[in-house]
C-alpha cells in the first residue's frame, strides 16, 4: 500500500500545533506496519534548515499558471526515518518568516499559497514516479488537492484509482475566501454552489476537501459526532451529516519514545510506573523550587500547559479562579494566548505568590518539568478535537481534570463515577462550578493516598500509542481503495 500524507507543518520540519505533531508521528507507525508511506508539505525556507535536515534536489521543476502568472516550484526531498519527505520549494509563497501570518493576522495570500501548494502536490506525483494508493490530507490548507483532482485532473488515467482522505483536525479553521479566487486558482465557476465550494457567498476550501474527498475523517470518535451539530460544526454540520457514512472518527496517539519519563532527559529525575512516588516527588520538589513556590509534599500541583483561549476553558476557569485559589492546591501555569487571560493568571500569581507560578510563552523543557512534577493536569476546554496533554500528562503520573468533550470523552474515564477503572475527574457541564466540583473532587481523592497511588499506577499503564490509531487509518486505508 502506497500512502502520500501532505500537511501543511510537519515535526520536526515546522511546527506551529499538534498537526505538526500527528503528522510527523503517524507515518512513522504505518511505515513500522508495513505501509510504503511518504510526507510532502511546503518549504518554509526561513524555518528548515537544508543542512540540518539534509535537503537535496530531485531535479522535478513544476511550471502551472496560477492568479494569471506562470508559477515555478521545485521538488527538494529529505530522509525522515527512512521515508522520503518532499518539499514544494516556492520562493514568493513560503520563504517568510511564519507558516500561516503574522500577530496581526494571516498573509492575505494564503488562498494563493495553499491552492499553488495542493496543485503542486499532484503535478509533483508523475514526475516523481510515486502514484500512492491513497493521498492522506490534512486541514483546509491541503483541502483542494481532491477538488484538483475530480475537477481538472480528472481525465489523467494514471490518477484515476488514486483515493483522498481528508483528517479534519479542528473545523473551526476552514479557509473562506472571496468567491473571486476561483478562476485565479483555476477551478471552474461551476464548483461554486452550495453542494461543492460555495459557503455563504464564499469559497470555503474545507468544505471543498469533505465533498471532494473519498473518506473524512477526525481525530477522536466523539469530536467525529460532535462536528455534525450546530454547537461544534462551525456552519459545516449539514454537508458533515450528509457525509455521514464517509466519517469516521480515529483517535490520535502520542509517542511513547518521545514522550517516556523513564528517558526523558529534560525531566529533573527519571521513574516509570514501578517507582513513580519518588520520581515524581523529586521532580515536584525541584520544579517549585525553581519556580520560587514552597514545597508542599501534602499540597496537590495542578499543571496547565495551554493555549490561553476560551476554547481551551479559560473563560470559565476566570469565572471561579479566586474560588480555586482559596483551596489547598499549588498551581503552574505555562501558556500564552489572550492577553485577557495572560493577565489573569499574572495577577492571580501576584496575590498569591506562594499559589501560582506563571509563565507566559512556550518552552518546551518546562512543558515537560510541569507533566513530571504536577499531579494533576486541567484541560477544561469547551471542546477538544482530540487533546494529546491529556495523554501524555497519564504517561507521566498526572492526573488529568477534564471537560466531557470531543477527545478528553474518549480518553479519560471518570474516577468519581467508575472507581474500579477510572483514572481522571471529568466534568460535562461548560460551567465554572462544574470544573471547580471536579477540581474539588480530585483534591479529596488526592488525600487518599494509597487510592490515588492506584489511580496514577492506572493512568500510567494505559496505552495512547500511535500503534492502535495506525492500524485504524489502514483500515480504512484499505476500505478506500476496495470502494
Amino acid at each position: 500500500m502506497k500512502v502520500l500524507l501532505v500537511s501543511s507543518e510537519i515535526y520536526p520540519f515546522a511546527k506551529t500545533g499538534g498537526l505538526a505533531d500527528v503528522a510527523g508521528s503517524l507515518p512513522r507507525a504505518l511505515k513500522k506496519l508495513g505501509v510504503d508511506v511518504r510526507l510532502a508539505m511546503p518549504l518554509y525556507t526561513r524555518k528548515i534548515d537544508r543542512c540540518r535536515f539534509n535537503l537535496s534536489s530531485t531535479g522535478v521543476q513544476l511550471e502551472f499558471e496560477m492568479a494569471g502568472k506562470r508559477r515555478v516550484g521545485y521538488v527538494d526531498v529529505a530522509d525522515y526515518d527512512s521515508m522520503p519527505v518532499y518539499f514544494i520549494d516556492e520562493r514568493e509563497f513560503f520563504d517568510r518568516d511564519n507558516l500561516y501570518g503574522t500577530p496581526e493576522g494571516d498573509y492575505e495570500d494564503n488562498w494563493l499559497r495553499f491552492a499553488f501548494f495542493s496543485k503542486a502536490i499532484i503535478e509533483m506525483l508523475k514526475p516523481l514516479g510515486f502514484i500512492p494508493d491513497v493521498i492522506h490530507i490534512n486541514d483546509w490548507q491541503t483541502s483542494l488537492v481532491p477538488v484538483y483532482l475530480k475537477e481538472v485532473y480528472s481525465d489523467d488515467g494514471s490518477l484515476s484509482n488514486t483515493k483522498v482522505l481528508l483528517t479534519i483536525h479542528n473545523i473551526a479553521y476552514q479557509g473562506v475566501f472571496g468567491s473571486w479566487v476561483l478562476p485565479q486558482i483555476g477551478l471552474p465557476w461551476s464548483v461554486f454552489h452550495m453542494e461543492a465550494l460555495e459557503f455563504y457567498g464564499n469559497v470555503n476550501y474545507l468544505k471543498g476537501g469533505i465533498v471532494y474527498s473519498d473518506a473524512i475523517n477526525t481525530v477522536s470518535p466523539t469530536y467525529a459526532k460532535e462536528i455534525q451539530t450546530p454547537e461544534y460544526g462551525y456552519g459545516l454540520e449539514g454537508i458533515l451529516r450528509k457525509r455521514s457514512a464517509d466519517l469516521y472518527g480515529i483517535l490520535n496517539g502520542i509517542d511513547y519514545e518521545a514522550w517516556n519519563p523513564a528517558t526523558d532527559q529534560h525531566i529533573f529525575a527519571n521513574y516509570s510506573v514501578e517507582d513513580f512516588e519518588e520520581g515524581k516527588s523529586e521532580n515536584k520538589k525541584r520544579l517549585l523550587e525553581e519556580q520560587k513556590l514552597p514545597y508542599k509534599p501534602d499540597v496537590p500541583l495542578i499543571g496547565i500547559v495551554s493555549r490561553m483561549a476560551a476554547q481551551k476553558g479559560f473563560d470559565i476557569i476566570k469565572d471561579v479562579l479566586d474560588d480555586i485559589a482559596d483551596l489547598e492546591l499549588q498551581f503552574v501555569v505555562l501558556g500564552s494566548g489572550d492577553k485577557a487571560y495572560q493577565d489573569m493568571f499574572v495577577d492571580i500569581a501576584r496575590r498569591y505568590p506562594d499559589k501560582f507560578a506563571v509563565t507566559i510563552g512556550f518552552d518546551p523543557v518546562l512543558a515537560r518539568k510541569i507533566y513530571a512534577a504536577s499531579d494533576m493536569f486541567l484541560m477544561p476546554s469547551r471542546y477538544e478535537p482530540c487533546g494529546l496533554g491529556q495523554m501524555i500528562a497519564l504517561r507521566y503520573g498526572s492526573i488529568p481534570v477534564v471537560r466531557k468533550t470531543g477527545g478528553l470523552a474518549d480518553t479519560i474515564v471518570d474516577y468519581t463515577e467508575n472507581p474500579d477503572e477510572g483514572y481522571g475527574f471529568v466534568f460535562e457541564q461548560y460551567e465554572g462550578a462544574a470544573l471547580l466540583d471536579a477540581i474539588k473532587r480530585a483534591i479529596s481523592t488526592y488525600a487518599r493516598r494509597s487510592e490515588w497511588r492506584t489511580i496514577v499506577e492506572r493512568g500510567m499503564k494505559l496505552d495512547f500509542s500511535w500503534n492502535a490509531s495506525a492500524k485504524k487509518y489502514i483500515e480504512l486505508y484499505r476500505k478506500m481503495i476496495v470502494g
